[in-house]
């Protein structure tokens, strides 16, 4: 999935400033920039809490441009595998009796390793949303709370599902910090997570 359009989230100390995808989050961060220039700016990939790093060299236009010709640069490349279809190619490690019995199999490796791939990730996506949402939540209460109150705590009842707890130890933490928490959390918090 291209960084670019994934939705985002920009902080200033304990502040969101901007939401949205990475070239409307930019724009709004930059101009902010201008304003405030010392400002401790943080850009997080609301899907993984990754933070995102701009250039923020030139204008709020620049900025923007120079995005939005890296997306394009990076699209172009060609690369090994059949990129017009989407394959791209890389390197597997396997064993020789299990490259053995992908040889044997109607389509070859590559046509039997995507349909395994694919059976995997439908028989596991809710799990894969759960654990992705607990490393998004991870990431980023670890960068923007490791040092408020509780945080320990709060970490702990996260991990055990303890919503209420949860709630109740951030109640004192800076209101953008909680939103943004249940928000990347909320799968992992969900009543179908806690099943699990």
């Amino acid at each position: 999935m291209e960084t670019i359009n994934r939705p985002c989230t920009a902080f200033v100390g304990t502040s969101k400033i901007a939401e949205g995808d990475v070239l409307e989050v930019a724009r709004k961060a930059k101009l902010h920039l201008d304003k405030f220039p010392d400002s401790s700016l943080l850009i997080f990939d609301d899907l993984t809490s990754a933070q995102v790093e701009i250039d923020f060299r030139g204008s709020a236009d620049e900025v923007v441009e120079r995005l939005s010709r890296n997306k394009e640069n990076q699209s172009e490349k060609p690369g090994p595998g059949r990129p017009k279809l989407g394959v791209v190619s890389r390197e597997i490690g396997l064993l020789p009796r299990h490259w053995e019995w992908l040889a044997l199999q109607p389509g070859g490796a590559s046509v039997t390793l995507r349909k395994l791939v694919e059976e995997a990730r439908k028989a596991n996506s809710h799990q894969d949303r759960i654990r992705q949402s607990q490393e998004a939540t991870y990431k980023f209460m670890t960068a923007m709370a490791g040092n408020l109150p509780h945080f320990e705590e709060a970490l702990r009842a996260f991990y055990a599902r303890n919503k209420a707890l949860f709630e109740t130890l951030t109640l004192a933490w800076p209101e953008d910090i909680r939103k943004h928490l249940f928000k990347i959390g909320e799968v992992a918090m969900s009543d179908s997570a806690r099943a699990q």
